[in-house]
């Protein structure tokens, strides 16, 4: 038998390379190269170099019995999942640090144990009596969880193993989990693939939901090697400043729903609640006309929530460099909008400074608020205070056209729930019935609607 290549891992990235070097060739990192253990928990339990046995192949219509749903008790959190959590499926969920992953977590655990299921909370960066605290807080003291303050893979598995699965795992961290099988310090690339390996196919086997937090880096994303995210059914990422109250629960990756689902909550002094309708969450306080303030009917899954976009514009003085600063928007995408209204529109922002931002700490993505961010930005250069009950929709092509945007009629429906009496947006768009609806093909006529009242 031929002896093990050795291969060397990249800390920060992921990369592999034959050899030890003092920066990686892709991420340009030093001192992140570490060499990764050649034999893994499941290579040694299993000889691969023999022959394996048969599988058996089956139908796509062979009868299978439907899965049935777990409810967590947060109605928030099983709509983000895509209506609760399936068995035997593997959960990554990240955010920043102090953002309030465990207490989510926790508050999901001592739910579903209060509702009659089996939970087993794992805490490798916290002493058993801390998370007590927590569950006080909470008001969870007397939920049965089983509680236990671990970091070896192998005993905890161990211990599950001498009874029968709980239906929810929670592993508060995969980053401080480590196996005696696996070289290297908890955190490393070969630990973190290694255990959450073993942690998800004892997952799929017992059929248990498994949870891992996950720590994120700098940039946002998740530690780890990126493999990590492909080998969990569902990735989660809890988002929210630690300025405001609000917390998003968003899908990134999901096998069993729709893909950006997104659940709300609201940090309290008891924990976590949740907010069924965000809209009047993030327009509270919205009550008199401004200039340079605008409403948006976003759209996050099937979820509409209208946000506030909010544009201030500060002239200089001549020779001065203007500053543009963004908050919850695209800074290249407002560039875009800014030169399509000076080139198509006659505005002037070069000799200003602009300042943009979503109101509420809520981050957009959605190409269809180019209208309402040029409806903003006008606002504020004419210094024209804008209707409070007014909507704005439409994505803003470089010739200045208004185009439409996905699941136009069921935004309006929620901008008339809440209350709103006009919108403008794209022509061809239906609006419900008991709202007004003025339909735009160019840049132009916002303009003109804004500045000249048309």
């Amino acid at each position: 038998m031929g002896k093990a290549k050795k291969r060397y891992v990249c800390q920060a990235c992921g990369a592999a390379a034959s050899r030890w070097q003092g920066q990686c060739a892709d991420c340009a990192e030093w001192n992140t190269l570490v060499e990764d253990a050649p034999v893994t928990a499941f290579a040694q339990k299993h000889d691969l170099s023999g022959g394996g046995r048969k599988i058996a192949f089956s139908s796509l219509d062979a009868p299978s019995a439907p899965l049935q749903r777990i409810a967590t008790g947060l109605a928030e959190f099983d709509r983000a999942t895509g209506g609760g959590l399936v068995p035997g499926s593997a959960i990554l969920m990240g955010g920043d640090p102090g953002v309030g992953k465990s207490t989510l977590l926790l508050q999901a655990a001592g739910r579903m144990a209060q509702a009659g299921r089996s939970v087993a909370y794992v805490s490798g960066e916290e002493a058993a009596a801390q998370v007590r605290l927590r569950a006080a807080r909470l008001g969870l003291s007397a939920a049965p969880v089983g509680l236990a303050s671990a970091t070896s893979v192998r005993d905890i598995l161990t211990t599950l193993a001498e009874g029968p699965a709980p239906d929810l795992l929670v592993i508060d961290s995969i980053q401080t989990m480590h196996s005696d099988l696996i070289e290297g310090a908890p955190g490393t690339v070969s630990q973190v693939r290694g255990c959450a390996f073993e942690l998800i196919r004892f997952a799929k086997e017992r059929g248990c939901v498994l949870v891992l937090v996950g720590h994120v880096t700098k940039d946002g994303a998740i530690a780890g090697p990126r493999v990590l995210e492909h080998m969990v059914d569902v990735v989660m990422s809890f988002e929210g400043e630690r300025s405001h109250q609000f917390r998003i629960l968003r899908a990134l990756k999901n096998r069993f729903g729709a893909v950006d689902e997104i659940g709300v909550f609201a940090m309290a002094g008891a924990g976590l609640e949740e907010v069924p309708n965000p809209s009047t969450l993030f327009l509270s306080g919205r009550d008199q006309p401004l200039a340079g303030s605008v409403v948006f009917p976003a759209l996050e899954g099937t979820r509409p929530v209208l946000v506030e976009i909010q544009a201030l514009i500060v002239r200089l003085q001549s020779g001065a460099t203007p500053r543009r600063a963004v908050v919850g928007w695209d800074g290249g995408r407002l560039a875009m909008l800014l030169a399509v209204l000076e080139s198509r529109c006659g505005l002037s922002f070069s000799s200003a400074e602009v300042y943009l931002n979503v109101a509420g700490g809520y981050r957009l993505n959605d190409p269809g608020a180019d209208l309402a961010v040029a409806a903003a930005l006008v606002s504020a250069l004419a210094d024209r205070e804008m209707d409070p009950k007014h909507v704005w929709l439409g994505e803003v092509s470089l010739a200045g056209e208004i185009r439409p945007v996905a699941h136009g009629p069921l935004r309006l429906k929620e901008a008339a729930k809440l209350g709103f009496t006009v919108a403008a947006g794209p022509a061809g768009l239906g609006p419900p019935q008991g709202l007004a609806y003025h339909p735009m093909e160019r840049l132009g006529n916002l303009v003109d609607r804004v500045i000249g009242g048309v």
